[in-house]
């Protein structure tokens, strides 16, 4: 059994990080999700595969919390005001209430099941609650990276839904596990005042710092005027963590805070933003990975048989009860949304490292059957992410909720400084616009405006007046009759 050292560490998690990239290229191709395989990988590597031994809940947790933190920032920055402004109504109450109706649901199931003579599971009420808490929330870094994969679009605005759900329902699901704790260790009675109480406090603090932390990014970045443009995304990137951080120190809920801190960012005028962008994207993929291999690694697949038949029975009641129960009641008062709309979000309640990460709370707080809540917890997670991870475009497509993607803001991909943004035009050429001629000299261009580069089909041409233009070219241009406006 090898054990993790500070001397082969960097070497073996490297050659982690490389097999899982590997892996992922090859199960893409037949519809597997990529963060599974990277789950997998830790598992065939631990101490029941080839036998690398990590055992550390809290480094687990604290892999968790670093990964989730830019996550979850990366997730907002990549969310619009435009696209969530509409959908803001359901998809708050999802993150919140949602929330607890799931956990109160699943979590009468499990204690049901427990009283079942058949059932080997014995868990308390309080204990099948926090049990339920645990996996109460959708996963972002599942949600995002889905959503971001499978290449197709929703209609009915159900996108925007699922991530803003999935980005800003971990702070409930994560103080109703703490809370719980509290509860199981103490053996006190429930105080559902006191819960509310401190979940006030969590929200409040969270939200306050999230925008003041992404108000002071914004205009650090714009200000601040450094020499090296390679500095900025690692500006923001501390940032980030500073965020999460300080919010954690004064009670609040530092996950949202890093959230709204990045739908701040990213729906404001930003300098260098792609610089940052790709830095971000990058990082979140490493993290994704790095997460998802630790927490591989740290479960025992062999454990996970004597769970089994338990867990398949709480998977399948949240999959099929559970979360649709919530989701139909959380979406009640909006009728806008169709019921085949209401199936698909109920369907895509992914599971991923946000339970996983949960339940190593019991684990550190030496709860009772805490081992058990832990391999239950894994052992759902795969189940979500085989089953509902692996069909997410076959079920929009049953229920006629997928439409060709948008198209890019750019088809050109090049970055022009966002204070001259207005400036920067797109436009594709019809039969029409070359009726007088179809070279660019003939064409009436407007004075002060430029033709910097036509795309035809994957080609990129710089033109000049004796270019021959085709219908479908698209034109890049930049024009000087906006300055000012």
């Amino acid at each position: 059994m090898f054990t993790f050292t500070t001397e082969n560490i960097f070497l073996l998690g490297s050659f982690l990080v490389l097999i899982s990239i590997l892996i992922s290229k090859t199960g893409y191709r037949f519809g597997i999700p990529t963060l599974l395989l990277f789950l997998f990988t830790g598992m065939a590597f631990g101490s029941d595969g080839l036998g690398l031994h990590f055992d550390s809940p809290r480094q687990a947790q604290l892999v968790g919390m670093v990964a989730l933190s830019v996550i979850l920032f990366t997730g907002g920055m990549d969310t619009k005001f435009r696209d969530i402004k509409p959908i803001v109504g359901p998809g708050v109450l999802l993150a919140t209430v949602g929330v607890v109706l799931t956990t109160a649901f699943t979590g009468a199931f499990i204690y049901g099941l427990s009283r079942w003579s058949a059932s080997d599971l014995e868990l308390s009420l309080m204990v099948s609650m926090l049990l339920a808490a645990t996996m109460s929330s959708t996963d972002s870094a599942s949600v995002f990276n889905l959503l971001r994969t499978q290449q197709i679009g929703l209609k009915h605005r159900l996108r925007p839904m699922l991530e803003l759900e999935s980005g800003s329902n971990d702070p409930m699901a994560y103080m109703l596990t703490i809370a719980l704790v509290e509860v199981v260790k103490s053996g006190t009675d429930f105080s559902f005042g006191l819960l509310l109480g401190e979940l006030g406090k969590q929200f409040l603090l969270g939200g306050v710092m999230g925008y003041v932390a992404g108000r002071c990014a914004v205009w650090l970045v714009n200000r601040i005027n450094l020499p090296n443009a390679s500095l900025y995304p690692v500006l923001l990137l501390s940032v980030v963590f500073i965020t999460f951080t300080l919010t954690d120190l004064i009670h609040g809920n530092g996950y949202l805070a890093v959230y709204l801190a990045g739908l701040v960012v990213g729906n404001s005028r930003l300098s260098y933003r792609r610089e940052m962008e790709t830095f971000l994207d990058g990082m979140t993929w490493l993290l994704q990975i790095v997460l998802f291999l630790t927490l591989g690694l740290l479960v025992n697949p062999s454990e996970l048989l004597d769970v089994s038949f338990a867990a398949m029975a709480i998977g399948v009641f949240m999959i099929l009860a559970g979360r649709p129960l919530s989701v139909f009641l959380c979406l009640l008062p909006f009728r806008n949304i169709p019921r085949r709309g209401k199936v698909f979000l109920s369907w895509v309640g992914l599971r991923g490292a946000v339970p996983i990460i949960f339940a190593t709370y019991p684990l550190i707080h030496h709860i009772e059957g805490a081992t058990v809540i832990f391999n239950i917890v894994f052992f759902i997670t795969l189940v979500s992410l085989i089953l509902q991870g692996s069909t997410i475009t076959m079920m929009a497509r049953a229920l006629h909720l997928d439409e060709p993607l948008a198209k890019p803001e750019s088809e050109f991909g090049v970055e022009i400084p966002e204070e001259l943004g207005p400036q920067l035009h797109e436009l594709t050429l019809t039969e029409d616009m070359l009726a007088n001629g179809n070279r660019l000299s003939q064409m009436n261009i407007p004075q002060g405006t430029l033709v910097m580069m036509v795309k035809r089909g994957k080609s990129i041409i710089v033109p000049n007046g004796q270019l021959e233009l085709e219908k479908g070219d698209i034109l890049l241009y930049i024009s000087e009759d906006m300055r000012g406006k």
